[in-house]
């Protein structure tokens, strides 16, 4: 393993490895960056561990042979993913207007990344190789496709991607372990069914795994589509989890159980593999990508999230149970980036899905598994009494960072959760003191989403009190440090459940409460793999199965996004203000 190559992409660059031939070719829809924050870089790295040659090609040409024959067939699979981003939540707004830039394609234009990437590439491998080796699917776009699933740019329910793309594997969720038992298994001849995070298409069905609504049932019954996807969102946890089985037409999709979570050991290991952090040779000529100016120096510290808002897919992606890597792994990718010679000093970030869930998780999980039946660690009420909040760790790890020599500053940009803060009474204060004084940089970006109570419920996110009393402590640590930080909120409209006077009181609440106009809110974008998307599909609390209000209509979505970010408007004598659409 040469640590100051990339994985080749040219026929070239194999021949300079002494290379005729590939074991693995790696399909992508984002240009190749070699980086630990891109999935096909990490798949690549693992696969380039176990000894097999492999290959990548970014952004292939759908129209054209040109790319898809740049490295020949290889021996053992295919390898196809959408890319980091859903192609079409890249390529399309929350009110489906198409997204001119690109922050993944070289030059920042979107002209690179076909809708539904994973299903053209597809059709491109079989379009030139028509007896190939197996095609196996993975990455977000796949991941959140594997069942029968809502898709909100042809507003119906599809069939899962395997169908659509005649694939023959599909790797789910992160799939570190997974890929690698694929890999050796097809190295010897073995037959990869039997893989743990794998899905595969059967003529019968596996009797002893879960029978879940067939394909047919929830076209014809929105209730069947909710079952499915309460069994398909409790079945992600390698712990306790069974395999799936669903009909479709006259055949079956087949789910294992999930992939074994990796330990700290294998965390440390993956992020130690010799990624180049940079945007490979080939993609240079079209210009720069606009995603490294944040993840070249940046440093992902645990995967994982079980915060579960139901408009987030991570917990069917990247689980519900936190995996860390170690203080030292850590430290030692800190230090290699002061040997880099356009490292200026500065670490982007610092964190994962949820910066502030490094370090600790709660016992009982780790060891019966993610509690199930709606029982969750968190949600709009309260924090649940097993899972012992608590930042010490990451304290110390963010101070252990700022003594590296060459470093100057770490930044937090991930999202933090401000109720785990004000839960954690012996060290919130202390975490949120060490942000404001050493981690961020004149703001601090939080997620509140919305406050209304009925909102908040059906998003499964905190209360507005817990809202108002991080504030309270955020502001009083700016006053005692002597700095002007200012909180920016994250506020999504038209999620499901949401009516325009609930946005009222999202605009009054800003303006009473948090003294501030929002400058931005973004729409509900429904997505594969999320309760939101249900409630949005079937206008149903996916919990209770009553009614509950869904704004379908785009100008009425517009109309809720600009209530709340409207300025205000006062009238002659100062005083008075209103807000809301013009006329």
């Amino acid at each position: 393993m040469n640590k100051n190559e990339f994985l080749p992409t040219t026929k070239a660059e194999m021949k300079k490895r002494g290379w005729d031939e590939l074991d693995v070719v790696l399909i992508s829809g984002d240009a190749y960056i070699d980086s630990p924050f891109m999935g096909i870089a990490v798949v690549g790295r693992i696969l380039e561990s176990i000894g097999l040659r492999v290959g990548i090609i970014g952004q292939p040409d759908i129209n054209s042979d040109i790319d898809i024959k740049r490295l020949g067939e290889p021996k053992l699979f295919w390898g196809v993913s959408g890319g980091s981003i859903d192609s079409m939540v890249s390529n399309y707004t929350a009110t489906k207007k198409f997204r001119n830039s690109d922050d993944y394609t070289p030059g920042g234009k979107n002209n690179k990344r076909p809708d539904r990437a994973t299903i053209a590439y597809t059709n491109l491998i079989r379009r030139y190789y028509k007896d190939t080796v197996p095609i196996v699917l993975g990455g977000i776009e796949a991941s959140l496709r594997r069942l029968t699933h809502y898709d909100y740019w042809t507003n119906k329910l599809r069939k899962p991607i395997l169908f659509d793309t005649k694939a023959d594997y599909m790797i789910y969720g992160m799939g570190e372990q997974a890929i690698i038992d694929l890999g050796n298994y097809l190295k010897e001849g073995k037959d990869p069914r039997t893989i743990r995070g794998l899905c595969y298409i059967s003529k019968e069905p596996v009797t002893e795994y879960l029978q879940i609504p067939s394909h047919e049932e929830c076209l014809k019954e929105k209730e069947k589509y909710i079952d499915l996807f309460k069994v398909f969102y409790d079945n992600n946890d390698p712990v306790y989890s069974k395999g799936l089985c669903q009909k479709i037409d006259s055949r079956y999709l087949i789910q294992n159980p999930p992939s074994d979570y990796l330990d700290e050991e294998e965390m440390d290991k993956i992020a130690a593999f010799p990624y180049q952090r940079d945007l490979h040779p080939y993609h240079k000529k079209d210009g720069n990508v606009k995603c490294l100016e944040t993840i070249k120096f940046s440093i992902m510290t645990h995967h994982g999230c079980w915060g579960e808002c139901n408009f987030c897919a991570i917990a069917v992606h990247q689980g519900r149970t936190i995996r860390t890597r170690s203080e030292k792994n850590i430290i030692q990718e800190a230090k290699h980036f002061t040997t880099m010679k356009d490292f200026k000093g500065i670490i982007s970030d610092v964190g994962g899905p949820t910066a502030n869930m490094y370090g600790y998780e709660c016992k009982k999980k780790l060891k019966k598994g993610t509690c199930i039946d709606n029982y969750r660690c968190v949600d709009d009420q309260r924090l649940c009494k097993a899972m012992k909040v608590d930042h010490s760790r990451n304290i110390k790890l963010l101070r252990d960072i700022r003594t590296v020599p060459g470093v100057k500053k770490a930044f937090v940009a991930s999202g933090v959760r401000y109720d785990l803060i004000t839960a954690d009474k012996k060290n919130g204060y202390e975490y949120l003191k060490e942000m404001v004084n050493h981690h961020i940089s004149g703001q601090m970006k939080v997620a509140p989403e919305h406050t209304s109570d009925e909102v908040l419920y059906h998003m499964g996110k905190p209360g507005k009190q817990t809202l108002i009393d991080f504030k309270r402590m955020y502001d009083k640590l700016n006053k005692e440090s002597g700095k002007k930080q200012f909180l920016t909120y994250y506020l999504i409209a038209a999620h499901p459940g949401c009516e325009e006077k609930h946005m009222h009181e999202l605009k009054q609440f800003t303006t009473n409460e948090l003294k501030m106009n929002p400058e931005q809110a973004q729409v509900f974008t429904p997505t594969p793999g999320t309760y939101s998307s249900v409630m949005y599909y079937t206008e149903m609390d996916p919990f209770t199965k009553k009614k509950i209000f869904v704004e379908k209509d785009t100008l009425r979505k517009e109309r809720q996004k600009e209530i709340v970010i409207k300025k205000r408007t006062f009238d002659k004598k100062g005083k008075n203000y209103s807000y809301g659409m013009q006329g």
